[in-house]
């Protein structure tokens, strides 16, 4: 029998946490100990909280982020579980993130300095700043006409470089993007 683990209903305000999807038998035996309005449900244990939804990300005063199995379930419902020293405090003002991109996937997150693996490098921003970096950084992956104004071939190496000095700097896009073709035409001539 489960022995009720209930934390303090405040616990979760102004929170930022990276949940791990888990398969869905893992809950099994567990009793649903709150429901959310927008229909996620909320399991507690000693060591941490799984949850139930079909939406992660922003969420009403606390951003969560679920990390997918991969390969990814097919369920539109996941199950995330994070533990409750993972729960990092979030607010807009004090620069409490950091990018962090994944070459393999080619994407870019952010994530909280309270992360154990912060490597201390990489610039930390409030979350305004964050997001703005985060949509400059996804429209250099995603878009290519802006490496037309480059006397180089080699998008993926430009794309490299902007973003690294994006990450790891607080240089303006314009200045990165200046500096860069400085760079670039000189290591040609």
């Amino acid at each position: 029998m489960q022995k009720n683990y209930k934390p303090h209903p405040n616990s979760f305000k102004n929170t930022f946490c990276v949940f791990h999807e888990v398969l869905p038998d893992t809950v099994e035996g567990l009793k649903v100990q709150f429901e959310s309005k927008a229909g996620s449900s909320y399991y507690y244990t000693q060591e941490g909280m799984y949850r139930l939804s079909n939406h992660w990300g922003r969420l009403a005063n606390s951003k969560w982020r679920l990390i997918a199995m991969e390969p990814e379930t097919a369920s539109k419902y996941k199950i995330g579980f994070a533990k409750w020293d993972c729960f990092y405090p979030d607010n807009a003002t004090e620069k409490l993130y950091y990018l962090e991109m994944d070459q393999a996937k080619n994407t870019v997150n952010y994530q909280h300095k309270m992360n154990p693996d912060y490597n201390q490098k990489a610039v930390l921003r409030n979350s305004l700043e964050t997001t703005k970096r985060i949509k400059q950084i996804r429209n250099l992956l995603e878009l290519t006409s802006w490496a037309r104004h480059y006397d180089c071939d080699d998008i993926s190496l430009l794309r490299k470089l902007i973003i690294e000095e994006l990450i790891y700097t607080d240089k303006s896009l314009e200045e990165i993007k200046r500096e860069t073709a400085e760079k670039v035409s000189s290591s040609l001539g």
